[in-house]
């Protein structure tokens, strides 16, 4: 348990509870990541081809009056992780909520990364729909598009770029790996991608574990906080950096690439992927923190949301746009040529997943 609260040092500025982040989400941007740094020609082939296959453009109205250049510029990059087991798929189509909301802000000059995380509860204004209700609403009713939009008026900075994954994209990458290690911090009993209740069992202790046992752990809150959730999974984060940038693993990286292409939906191109090599190649220089939006539970009709605090939202606004340097350059409204193709994003009915 002790690691877990060394690692509150990270984010000590923003510890906000309702931390819903379900950590497969960040799986893209790291192997994005390695892919860029190009240690051999046939990953570079490989990931060119599965990032191909994976991009999916969206018309959204943007907050920047420039298009970006990732290989000069700060970027923005929204993270979705969508449970889209195939339990859900059946049940509910293209209908289905986000599971987690991350937001990263990349500085090029400082080779610095935040990380943000939107609790999934948040109560929030949905555009197109004017109507309040969850963020989490906002992918069922329309889609990445939506999302986008959503989150761009909530922090008030543009949105460059969108990152779609599944549970089993994570599961795929830590199996390819050949498992990560992590201290379980007391016995779970839990279920495992395709919703089969305590399929997954694991005792107390620091051991290797697959694919669907790190998202067992990752999921569990049955016996702590959302705070301590949040916690576990800023571990396994770093176990899976860890464990990709080791020597060891540099052959094993073709098949993470896979492992991400086929579970991905992206409007980046492989070229702005590639931008994104400084970062890699910074290794344990590249300096990552964390923030959490505060908050407080709050009924309306019966229904639970979580109210963001709005001083602490403010403050979080400002710590972005001041690391994207769009203070006074992200309050122009365009459309973004190159990502002119719009998803289909129809009025859906949410569900409760």
């Amino acid at each position: 348990m002790n690691e877990f609260q060394r690692s509150q040092r990270v984010s000590q500025k923003k510890k906000g509870r309702k931390k819903r982040i379900f950590i497969w989400i960040f799986v893209p941007l790291l192997i994005v990541v390695l892919s860029g740094a190009g240690y051999a020609t046939f990953l570079l082939n490989k990931a060119e081809s599965v990032i191909n296959k994976s991009y999916k453009p969206v018309n959204t109205t943007s907050k920047r009056t420039t298009q970006v250049n990732p290989d000069m510029d700060n970027i923005s990059i929204l993270l979705m992780g969508v449970d889209a087991a195939k339990s859900r798929e059946k049940q509910y189509g293209e209908a289905i909520r986000t599971d987690a909301l991350l937001v990263a802000t990349l500085n090029k000059k400082e080779k610095s990364v935040k990380l943000l995380s939107i609790p999934r509860d948040s109560y929030v204004h949905i555009p197109e729909k004017d109507t309040y209700t969850k963020i989490n609403h906002a992918h069922a009713y329309g889609g990445a598009k939506l999302t986008i939009e959503t989150v761009q008026e909530l922090l008030d900075i543009p949105i460059d770029y969108y990152v779609k994954v599944n549970f089993y994209a994570f599961i795929d990458v830590v199996n390819a790996l050949g498992g990560i290690e992590a201290d379980v911090p007391y016995e779970i009993s839990e279920k495992d991608s395709e919703d089969n209740h305590n399929a997954i069992r694991l005792k107390p202790g620091v051991q290797t574990l697959t694919g669907e046992q790190a998202l067992a752990l990752a999921r569990t809150r049955h016996k702590d906080t959302d705070v301590m959730r949040g916690m576990r999974q800023q571990e396994i984060i770093k176990s899976i950096f860890k464990k990709a940038l080791s020597v060891g693993s540099f052959s094993k990286h073709a098949d993470m690439i896979d492992a991400v292409g086929n579970n991905m939906e992206t409007n980046m191109s492989f070229n702005d992927m590639k931008s994104l090599m400084d970062y890699g190649l910074a290794g344990s220089g590249l300096n990552i923190e964390t923030l959490n939006l505060k908050g407080e539970d709050k009924t309306i009709n019966k229904i639970y949301y979580y109210k963001l605090d709005k001083q602490n939202l403010e403050e979080t606004k400002s710590i972005l746009k001041a690391h994207l340097g769009t203070d006074s350059t992200a309050s122009g409204n365009g459309i973004r040529a190159t990502h002119a193709n719009a998803d289909s994003n129809g009025e859906s009915s949410t569900n409760s997943n």
